[in-house]
């Protein structure tokens, strides 16, 4: 009852802690009492009571309970008076308790002040519930303990992934590098190539250019001294005015001669400029020519890196490539052991359908048999119904004779006065008794010569029928006798398998949901063969109920423990689950990932599961995906974790 009060309420046993060891000691002292709740709108609650001064000391040897227990302080008068002693001075100290107060050992024996012993081998809910807590938390630091070494194992795959797409990339872009030096490196032989041509052109042009100022200076020099000359002559000259015209033509040689001179000094200057022009775009295109150079040896020393990395990465893709082979001998058994099983599963197969040809054979005879049975039933009582009309017919014949001439049929020929040897009767008389006889036949109607006849194909046939029917009822009683042992040893079969489904159903549901408990029930008919299965569940801190009111995730853990159930009681090879894990949060995931390593251990078979969650990732041994590390091309990808993890303590 204080369960059934409590249950819908957070318990106190949920606030203790115990020191490990003493789960046993505290569950038999408090008892039932764990259950109740310390919440005020409990119907049964702690409220709490002051330790008083006036009460009683425990007996001397004995330790109070509550230095060895965590608990509220509604709990601390009832814990200061339940003393912790050995088990030999417990019987004892028992002696001296007063009222109120309990001895208890480690091993769960109890005396209380009243009188009350109760053996250390009778274990209380409560003491397994407080044992189960201590052993959560100690599984609490396990799972710690393993979701460090997850997390650094994934961190190591990770950091794998991560220096094999590193080197991926590394390896791509040393390709691109070494392409783009490449063009670079053409891209520069042929500027250097113009380069060349056009300082071969300037060369060219810079020669011709020296030619012509030098023959300008030659010309300018030709003319400087023709003026020169010129001068000296018109100083010779007596008179200037006689020769107007003649200087007035050489000036204007003159003029013209200076003009000449401009253009070829315009000229000698822009082709002297040009050539100034020239050299630095040679000096730019020679410092460009190093430049390139540079480029190109830096570009070969890269190169040489370049191929030096290449080469690393190839070394380790032929390591990869090397991993398949283990993988394949593995697939290899696999597929032999997948074989097998199939045989053995065609095999049963086989045996299922000869099971099911044979049972469609007997329904077969067993139609055919209520067919013919009811036919020799038709046919019987048409016989007996034709047995019946001739019986009436001679039975009418018998009362008409004896109606009419009150004799039976073998007294006919002594009546008509016939002996054997006589003489003929009167023709008259024997006319007027032929019409007489023939008004009888004619009241009479027709006679069937044929009656008795039929009367012994009748009665042969009814002697047929009966032994037919007789064979009938007797395959009928063998056909329901060996339905009825059939039926029979199906409700055997189906009620020990449902134990068996049953109790693997309990144990998996408590352990995935860490608490609470779960069973099987058929309903609807006494008759389990024909009762429905209804499934009552009650997870921690919650009231039975059917599986239709819990919630989604509880609905999925609930499904996956009598899946399972299921398996166990007849395991296969192998097991595939496809995104079973969807539906459930991190913490329902790693109880599933639990239950598959219990499973993988108590059984043979390899679990191949389908999930995109990364927890239970995590918890393979081996991974498969497939990834597109070029577009269009996808490849299979594996990791093998344990692989992993034995590098890595190495490591």
């Amino acid at each position: 009852m204080l369960a059934t009060f409590a249950g819908a309420f957070t318990p106190v046993v949920d606030a203790l802690t115990v020191e490990p060891g003493l789960e046993t000691a505290l569950g038999a002292a408090l008892g039932d009492d764990l259950e109740a709740s310390l919440d005020a709108s409990a119907p049964v609650r702690w409220t709490g009571a002051a330790i008083a001064a006036g009460d009683p000391s425990l007996p001397a040897g004995a330790v109070a309970l509550s230095r060895h227990v965590e608990a509220p302080a509604a709990l601390a008068r009832r814990l200061a008076q339940i003393g912790l002693v050995d088990a030999g001075t417990g019987a004892d100290l028992a002696r001296a308790l007063a009222p109120g107060q309990r001895l208890v050992t480690r091993e769960g024996h109890l005396w209380r002040w009243d009188g009350l012993e109760v053996a250390a081998d009778a274990p209380t809910p409560a003491a397994q519930r407080l044992a189960q807590k201590n052993r959560l938390a100690a599984l609490g630091e396990d799972i710690r303990v393993a979701r460090d070494k997850t997390a650094a194992a994934r961190s190591t795959l990770e950091n794998a992934g991560r220096i094999v797409r590193q080197a991926g990339e590394a390896e791509q872009e040393a390709r691109q590098r070494l392409r783009d030096r490449q063009r670079a490196a053409a891209e520069a032989r042929e500027a250097l190539l113009a380069a060349e041509r056009a300082v071969s052109q300037l060369a060219l042009r810079l020669q011709g250019a020296e030619d012509l100022a030098r023959r300008l200076a030659e010309e300018a020099e030709e003319a400087r001294e023709r003026h020169a000359e010129a001068v000296e002559r018109l100083e010779q000259l007596p008179d200037a005015d006689e020769h107007i015209e003649t200087i007035q033509s050489l000036q204007g040689e003159i003029a013209t001669a200076r003009a000449a001179l401009s253009e070829a000094r315009l000229l000698a200057d822009g082709l002297a400029r040009e050539k100034q022009l020239r050299d630095r775009r040679l000096e730019a295109i020679a410092r460009e020519t190093e430049s390139w150079k540079a480029r190109a040896r830096n570009a070969a020393s890269q190169i040489e890196t370049l191929r030096q990395r290449r080469e690393e990465a190839e070394e380790e893709r032929q390591e990869l490539i090397e991993a398949p082979e283990d993988i394949e001998l593995r697939r290899r058994d696999v597929l032999t052991a997948l074989s097998k099983a199939e045989e053995v599963r065609r095999a049963a197969d086989d045996d299922l359908l000869r099971a099911e040809s044979a049972q469609s054979g007997v329904d077969r005879l067993a139609r055919e048999a209520q067919e013919a049975l009811a036919k020799a039933r038709e046919a019987h009582i048409r016989a007996e119904e034709r047995l019946e009309a001739a019986r009436q017919r001679v039975q009418e014949i018998e009362a008409r004779i004896d109606e009419a001439l009150g004799a039976p049929l073998d007294q006919l020929a002594s009546l008509a006065g016939l002996a054997e040897g006589a003489p003929l009767p009167d023709l008259d008389g024997l006319e007027r008794k032929l019409d007489r006889l023939k008004a009888e036949r004619e009241r009479l109607g027709g006679v069937n010569l044929r009656a008795e006849d039929e009367l012994t194909e009748i009665d042969g046939q009814r002697s047929t029928l009966a032994g037919e029917r007789d064979d009938l009822i007797e395959a009928i009683k063998r056909l329901r006798t060996g339905i009825s042992n059939i039926n029979r040893e199906a409700r055997e079969r189906l009620l020990a398998s449902f134990e068996v489904v049953n109790g693997h159903f309990q144990r998996l549901f408590t352990h995935l949901f860490g608490g609470g408990t779960a069973e099987l029930q058929l309903v609807d008919s006494d008759d389990p063969l024909d009762a429905g299965l209804e499934i009552v569940a009650r997870p921690p801190g919650k009231k039975p109920q059917t599986m239709t009111l819990l919630s989604g995730g509880e609905q999925a853990l609930t499904a996956m423990a009598l899946i399972f159930a299921v398996f166990l009681t007849n395991p296969a090879p192998i097991c595939v689950l496809d995104e079973v894990d969807a539906p459930l949060d991190d913490a329902n995931v790693e109880r599933y990932c639990d239950l598959l390593e219990e499973m993988a251990r108590r059984t043979e078979t390899r679990f191949v599961v389908i999930t995109h969650n990364p927890i239970t990732m995590a918890r393979m041994n081996r991974l498969f995906g497939v990834t597109m590390a070029e577009r269009g091309v996808s490849q299979l990808v594996s990791v093998d974790l344990e692989t992993a993890e034995r590098f890595r303590d190495a490591g």
